[in-house]
């Protein structure tokens, strides 16, 4: 990604006024030098928008895990400097979720100034020279999907608080949406990826992160993949079907096949900052004991919580872990956009939603027999499997920004452990201060 990132760090630098959050401070659009991207750009100047694009999206994507797993009781996120992992998000006594900290701030800007990229890299597309319309779509359908990815993770976190979808103008931006009209504006700009994407020409380099996928009927794939997640999320089991039918869904694949954020040691790139050496002190990110004392014996998924050399007690809070956490493995691990194992998950949900029970626990088997575990012996009912399903959802995908949505959506919220009597658990975010909310 080295090249991606030495773009946005500069030729975006012109670009950057533009694109800081969603709040009114864009810039000025009649800058000379945005105007030539916007209104007459070059193939070279689009493929630099394009890998601009691909790097801003792993901005402070370690928060919004952070976020997603320590309120969905995943993990403890322990940093001496800042005690608020464990008061606000756990809701330790009187501790409220802030919104004007770092927690909320930090993603939701970074979400939104890779969505502002994606609008950048629309309008430059629709209006570049030297470049077919073929072309044209390759760069618009990947943005469309992209901003689409984007916006649902900011939705995530504010649920029902909402999210603004129209940010094209910063002096005239649309209102806030609730959960479930941005849903379906999601939905419907994914739909618009895969009517551009259809009989597009990619002429344009993507990271190794879409290794496989990097042509247009590859790019189809991952955006009819994220097409299911949202299908799900909105309940259309149907749909859900569909639009795995047309993804990079393989029932007998490798559950790692997908595409990821790809980090590395060169000049101006990017380390997963969510990765933590195992044993650390200062800053930590701790396996919730539930995940070792719940998981079946056998599971090799429990090595997604190494066993620590001695149990890490946080200070001044009552909690502590033996193990941590240990998905990414290194400072060059990648983090999953979207894989075949959710895939298969996401199959085996809408199924079960479906009645179709039978290709539900099908595919449920698949997982299990991926991670050592006989096939399912309990009942064949669909409140049982969607129980199971969950179960191998939380198992599967830990610490991949999944547990806490998951629960919310089933109304299970209540269910996750509570470590200390005062705690709370969160089912949203609030909107960003920095935001003038209409």
């Amino acid at each position: 990604m080295k090249r991606t990132i030495n773009f946005y760090m500069l030729s975006l630098v012109a670009l950057s006024a533009i694109m800081p959050s969603c709040k009114k401070d864009y810039g000025n659009l009649n800058n000379p030098t945005i105007e030539a991207y916007l209104n007459n750009a070059s193939k070279d100047q689009l493929n630099y928008l394009v890998t601009g694009t691909e790097s801003g999206i792993r901005n402070n994507l370690n928060f919004y895990l952070d976020d997603c797993g320590v309120i969905g009781r995943e993990m403890y996120r322990y940093s001496g400097a800042d005690p608020r992992f464990v008061t606000d998000l756990l809701g330790q006594a009187s501790s409220v979720l802030d919104n004007n900290t770092f927690y909320i701030t930090n993603p939701w800007a970074s979400r939104y100034r890779a969505v502002k990229n994606c609008n950048v890299l629309i309008q430059s597309a629709a209006h570049g020279h030297g470049i077919s319309d073929a072309e044209k779509n390759g760069y618009i359908g990947f943005a469309q999907t992209v901003k689409a990815y984007e916006l649902l993770l900011n939705l995530n976190l504010t649920f029902s608080n909402g999210i603004r979808i129209d940010v094209n103008d910063p002096d005239n931006l649309g209102p806030f949406l609730g959960y479930d009209d941005a849903l379906t504006a999601i939905s419907n700009l994914l739909d618009s990826g895969k009517t551009t994407l259809t009989g597009a020409t990619i002429d344009f380099k993507l990271s190794s992160g879409f290794t496989g996928f990097g042509d247009a009927a590859g790019l189809l794939k991952v955006n009819r993949a994220l097409a299911a997640r949202v299908a799900v999320y909105r309940q259309q089991w149907a749909a859900a079907l569909t639009d795995l039918s047309e993804s990079f869904l393989d029932l007998n694949g490798d559950f790692t096949t997908g595409v990821s954020h790809v980090y590395s040691t060169g000049s101006g790139d990017q380390l997963n900052t969510f990765f933590l050496p195992q044993n650390n002190g200062g800053e930590v990110r701790l396996a919730h004991p539930s995940f070792a004392t719940e998981i079946a014996s056998g599971d090799d998924r429990l090595a997604k919580a190494s066993l620590r050399s001695a149990p890490f007690s946080i200070p001044n809070s009552g909690l502590s872990s033996d193990r941590d956490v240990w998905v990414y493995q290194s400072s060059t691990a990648p983090i999953p956009i979207i894989r075949n194992e959710e895939l298969i998950l996401i199959y085996a949900e809408a199924s079960i939603q479906n009645n179709d029970l039978t290709n539900g626990v099908k595919a449920i088997n698949i997982i299990r027999a991926g991670h050592n575990l006989s096939p399912y012996s309990g009942i064949v009912s669909q409140p049982a499997l969607i129980t199971e399903m969950l179960s191998q959802r939380r198992f599967s995908l830990f610490c991949e920004g999944h547990r806490w949505i998951d629960m919310r959506r089933y109304g299970l919220l209540d269910q996750l452990p509570k470590d200390r009597p005062d705690d709370d658990i969160w089912d949203k975010f609030p909107i960003p201060l920095t935001e003038n909310k209409k």
